[in-house]
């Protein structure tokens, strides 16, 4: 396992951190092999955990929790707040009365008096980002988080933070956590560089673009199978199962692209899986790549590719079939942008 500096802040990290998102009802409901697996993430080389409040309603944290016990100080763990916790209009977002009321709560659960990394899960039209930022550097000068970060901010609104905690003597985003892979390189035309510029870690997430470039989804072979995530995700319903509707345009230029994609791994000698992983920490300005398993032989295959590294000709053919900033399908950017609502775009009359 490879480590790497988290941005500028002097922290090693893995080039793999284990995503915890699959862990309780949203994917595997068994709480002892969670469990197992982080262990197996750990004996593995793995010291950065990613979770979120919103993970399984707090499930995911519960069991990050369980399982660190005796073990806190041998992992960067990182968790997330924004998503919605509860019926009422201050359960969720990004204003200092939700932030400072949900830390509370993600210590809890994970059963620990810090946080490494508090992350922002999106950004919000509602809440003014000085607020935000003032909110996460109370925390960090209580003591109960070390750093914080974005999550799936377009390149802009991370300029508008870095600029904001400047001029407003408040701490900045030391990271971001953008959506990244093969099929979703829209980062590379801004968010990447402005990271680079700014110094902050990069972690991305999905870097198997939600299960399509683990080569289970073929068109000589598509997996449908009830433990599938194409079949778990209709089962969630729209917008999810969208991300595996074959009968739209999108998906089918996946399933094009995918054969072009096994042909290069094989090209290379290794696993689709393990291509797919190396292409997004190839990058220079990413730090770590986030693999949620669901099971224990998923983190092995994953593990088993950690220290795969693709040759310039490998990449090179990547980029003829899936260009430089290429984004694939609309629905894997990681969030709709307001700006684009029609009352955003139409002068009233």
């Amino acid at each position: 396992m490879e480590y790497r500096t988290l941005g500028s802040t002097g922290v090693g990290v893995s080039t793999h951190c284990l995503g915890a998102m699959m862990f309780g009802k949203w994917g595997n409901t068994d709480v002892e092999e969670c469990v197992r697996i982080i262990d197996a993430a750990l004996d593995g080389g793995i010291n950065f955990i990613d979770t979120a409040d919103v993970y399984s309603s707090g499930q995911s944290e519960e069991i990050v929790g369980k399982a660190l016990k005796g073990k806190r100080d041998d992992v960067v763990l990182a968790t997330k707040v924004y998503g919605e916790m509860g019926p009422g209009p201050n359960e969720r977002g990004n204003s200092r009365v939700w932030i400072a009321r949900e830390v509370e709560n993600s210590l809890r659960r994970l059963g620990t008096d810090h946080i490494d990394l508090y992350q922002i899960h999106r950004p919000e039209a509602e809440t003014d980002i000085e607020e935000t930022l003032g909110a996460l550097t109370d925390l960090q000068r209580q003591g109960k988080i070390r750093y914080f970060g974005s999550s799936t901010f377009p390149g802009w609104q991370i300029v508008e933070a870095q600029w904001t905690a400047e001029r407003r003597g408040l701490s900045r985003f030391r990271t971001e956590q953008p959506p990244y892979s093969i099929f979703v390189r829209q980062i590379e035309h801004d968010v990447l560089p402005v990271a680079q510029t700014y110094g902050m870690g990069v972690l991305v997430w999905s870097p198997l673009c939600r299960g399509w470039l683990t080569g289970r989804y073929r068109r000589e072979r598509f997996d449908d199978s009830a433990e599938a995530r194409a079949t778990r995700g209709r089962e969630r319903g729209a917008p999810i199962a969208a991300q595996f509707d074959l009968s739209r345009p999108e998906n089918q230029r996946k399933l094009d692209l995918v054969e072009g994609l096994a042909k290069i791994a094989a090209d290379a000698g290794v696993p689709l899986t393990h291509l797919a992983i190396a292409f997004t920490l190839a990058h220079p300005a990413v730090t770590s790549a986030i693999v949620g398993p669901r099971t224990l032989p998923q983190l092995e295959d994953l593990l088993a590719g950690a220290d795969v590294r693709l040759d310039e000709g490998t990449l090179d053919a990547i980029d003829a079939l899936v260009p430089p900033g290429t984004l694939v399908d609309e629905n894997d950017r990681g969030f709709a942008p307001w700006w684009f609502e029609p009352s955003a775009r139409r002068r009233r009359s």
